[in-house]
């Protein structure tokens, strides 16, 4: 319901009533703006206005909604915490030298991609193109990108170091607390948009966690990506007036595909937080089927009460 909607009931709710003082009216308006913004709406799946615009607004400050752990009661495992292990080791106490153009050597991409794909997965990635550079293991430059923005990585005189909390926390709690940073990094920082190159809709970013109380409540059980895809939409439908016009694709079409490669493969899934498998043949319009991963619950906590 947007505002337009909550003012027009409020207009049909004062008709006929009488009002001893203006003052008297703004309690009575006060009042029923107050009760419009703390009713759950299905489309918001039982969060209230109120909720939603904490969720989206604040969704590292409301303790009484949503808490993250910091650090997790278990060592994560999830694809970025595998990567950053990588990057971690061979970086070490010595740091590793970057190339001339500033980026992660040769070598050490083609190593860890072997031992982040394994060797059968390694040839079909490198089937057309092998690596040669940073950007062609594209999941290993998001992650070292990742690391410098939570202040983990840093480049000094031509080599990558950890930073000094980064050596504190690898020595200490790891990737329990390591996790929960790149995470947060993830989403308040890095612009998603990059990943995939497609329209930017940064809305599809800024609420993110919506899309992790939805797993919350519905992943238990394997649903298809356009299960979330809908749901999305019927909450934010206006996101659809940030996409600019295409030739080739309708907005809706647009903001679909950015949010289940933005959101859900490459969120949820690179994260550890949910398991988005693929469904039939390869295509453009690839299905998944989606269902949460323990891990969430590891790291956010909903105290919502669903009605």
């Amino acid at each position: 319901m947007d505002r337009d909607d909550i003012f027009s009931e409020l207009r049909e709710a004062i008709q006929g009533k009488e009002f001893a003082s203006i003052a008297e009216a703004q309690a009575f308006a006060d009042n029923f703006m107050r009760e419009q913004n703390s009713t759950p709406l299905s489309e918001f799946h039982g969060l209230s206005p109120e909720q939603m615009h904490r969720l989206l607004a604040f969704p590292f400050d409301s303790p009484g909604l949503v808490s993250f752990m910091s650090p997790l009661e278990t060592q994560p495992e999830a694809p970025v915490a595998t990567l950053f292990r990588l990057l971690a080791t061979v970086i070490g106490d010595q740091g590793l030298k970057a190339t001339a153009t500033g980026n992660l050597p040769r070598s050490f991409c083609r190593e860890a991609a072997l031992r982040f794909w394994g060797e059968e997965a390694y040839r079909e990635h490198t089937r057309f193109c092998g690596i040669n550079k940073e950007t062609d293991f594209f999941d290993m430059h998001v992650t070292r990108l990742i690391a410098k923005l939570a202040g983990l990585v840093h480049k000094y005189h031509g080599r990558f170091t950890l930073t000094r909390e980064g050596r504190k926390l690898l020595d200490g709690p790891g990737m329990a607390e390591i996790y929960p940073r790149l995470l947060r990094a993830y989403v308040t920082r890095f612009n998603w948009a990059y990943r995939d190159r497609r329209q930017e809709v940064p809305f599809i970013q800024h609420a993110f966690l919506f899309t992790l109380y939805l797993l919350a409540i519905y992943g238990d059980e394997w649903k298809p990506h356009v299960f979330y895809e809908d749901a999305f939409l019927r909450a934010f439908p206006k996101v659809l007036a940030q996409v600019e016009p295409h030739p080739f694709s309708t907005p809706e079409r647009t903001v679909r595909l950015c949010y289940t490669w933005r959101t859900l493969l490459n969120f949820a899934g690179f994260y550890g937080l949910a398991d988005v498998e693929p469904v039939g043949e390869d295509g453009y319009d690839r299905q998944y089927r989606v269902r949460k991963r323990p891990l969430l619950a590891g790291i956010v906590r909903f105290h919502v009460e669903v009605k």
